[in-house]
């Protein structure tokens, strides 16, 4: 390996730029299964990003000497934690809940949302000027598009707050 960098100076930098995405990746997913409390899968992910971190570091300290290889290692953590962010948004792990305001029928938008197969809770609340129907519902963040869509399909003005949820137990949910 020595020879190898030493006969491609270009190669250094190159790989301390990619092994940072990689590392940084792991780790902001590493984060994202922590705060959903998923014990079995983010001890693995910090395990292969600490591994990675520590070959990178080490060659960085090593033979790491002008001023690419530094920029490589500052330009990997920011490309990394940009890449780990759509990783993140693509694999989208775990459960979020609407909260929906609306004016219109609620009781119409729970039976929407039934009809595709999720489960919706209607409340009534006062708000500023009228009375409401608030309709919760915990899904899939897989989910999320489909029951955007059918929201402002029924309500293009309703008001609705998106909240990431840590853990669910029992209830209705989309099959998957």
């Amino acid at each position: 390996m020595t020879e190898f960098l030493d006969a491609h100076p270009w190669a250094l930098p190159l790989i301390i730029f990619l092994g940072r995405i990689c590392d940084v990746s792991l780790s902001t997913l590493r984060i994202i299964f922590l705060s959903k409390c998923e014990k079995k899968i983010a001890p693995l992910i910090g395990f292969a990003e600490v591994f990675i971190w520590v070959v990178i570091i080490s060659q960085v300290i090593v033979r790491a000497n002008d001023l690419v290889s530094f920029l490589a290692y500052a330009g990997g953590f920011a490309a990394g934690t940009y890449i780990g962010l759509h990783l993140e948004e693509r694999i989208a792990w775990g459960f979020i809940l609407y909260r929906v305001f609306t004016l219109k029928n609620g009781p119409a938008l729970v039976g929407l949302l039934h009809e595709a197969g999720f489960g919706a809770t209607l409340t009534h609340g006062e708000g500023s000027v009228s009375e409401i129907h608030i309709v919760e519902a915990a899904v899939g963040r897989k989910d999320a598009k489909a029951v955007e869509k059918i929201i402002n399909g029924f309500d293009p003005k309703a008001f609705y707050l998106i909240e990431d949820l840590r853990a669910k137990q029992k209830g209705i949910f989309a099959k998957a």
